[in-house]
């Protein structure tokens, strides 16, 4: 598709431009025209003709194919939502049918399968509602989103202790994608932090603050955290790009985003919410 989309292109912009020499050679050599402003009208109202011919062919067929594609996302996404519901419902009702431990522990590594199978659904749906640009804002209480979060968490990092304080605070913002964002946020403290084992999570007035106790950062590594690709440690796993995401979803929701780092000493990471 894509090599004989160029291909029209180029065959579309060669004739046009030959064209337009050709009539620019007839009007002025052939028929001598003096008339200035008569040309640049009728040359100007030819680029724009073309400008724009060039423009539909060019944008048409990927309209179509992005199109195809968003329906079958969509289509995608509706189709997964039965098989999930059905694992739900079935390891609820298992729940209930055994009793003894070996038992109850498969079920519960199902149902943690299955969590977070439903937070790919999510992640998608989000995805699919963004790019259409549908209005994803809704007001929620934050202090129950963390409480969510902190309780999914958990279940990766069963060997961190979670220090939880949250004040009550209703917000209207992209839950979605501030799930995304705290589980971000959480997710660096875990990897930064190998010697210790907690991550203090506030919320007071309307303030959002995680903290870990790591390795930390100096000033000149804070002024870097937010270009795609840098990571302070080279060794730890990941591609560098997740909190120039925070930083992009932070300034498009009118969230204040700051960092307070030291080295060995640890990262507290707020979010002041208007």
């Amino acid at each position: 598709m894509f090599f004989s989309l160029r291909l029209n292109i180029f065959l579309y912009y060669f004739i046009t431009v030959s064209l337009f020499l050709g009539f620019a050679y007839y009007f002025l050599s052939v028929l001598k025209i003096e008339n200035i402003s008569l040309l640049i009208l009728v040359f100007i109202s030819f680029i724009v003709l073309s400008g724009g011919f060039i423009s539909k062919l060019a944008i048409e067929p990927l309209a179509e194919y992005v199109n195809n594609l968003q329906n079958l996302s969509k289509e995608t996404l509706h189709e997964l939502n039965l098989p999930i519901s059905t694992i739900k419902t079935n390891t609820q009702m298992l729940n209930k049918s055994f009793t003894d431990e070996k038992s109850q522990k498969r079920l519960e590594r199902i149902n943690s399968a299955c969590e977070m199978l439903q937070e790919r659904y999510n992640e998608l749906d989000y995805l699919i509602k963004t790019q259409s640009d549908a209005d994803v804002s809704e007001v929620f209480g934050l202090d129950e989103l963390v409480h969510e979060r902190v309780l999914f968490l958990n279940k990766i990092y069963p060997h961190i202790n979670f220090n939880v304080s949250l004040n009550t605070l209703q917000i209207l913002n992209d839950k979605k994608g501030l799930c995304k964002v705290i589980d971000n946020i959480v997710d660096n403290g875990v990897k930064y932090s190998p010697d210790s084992k907690t991550i203090d999570i506030n919320i007071y007035e309307k303030t959002l603050t995680i903290r870990d106790y790591g390795v930390g950062m100096d000033e000149v590594e804070l002024l870097q955290i937010f270009d795609n690709y840098y990571q302070s440690n080279n060794n730890m796993q990941g591609f560098g790009i997740g909190l120039s995401m925070v930083k992009r979803f932070c300034d498009k929701n009118d969230i204040t985003l700051s960092f307070q780092s030291k080295p060995q000493i640890g990262t507290t990471v707020e979010l002041k919410f208007k």
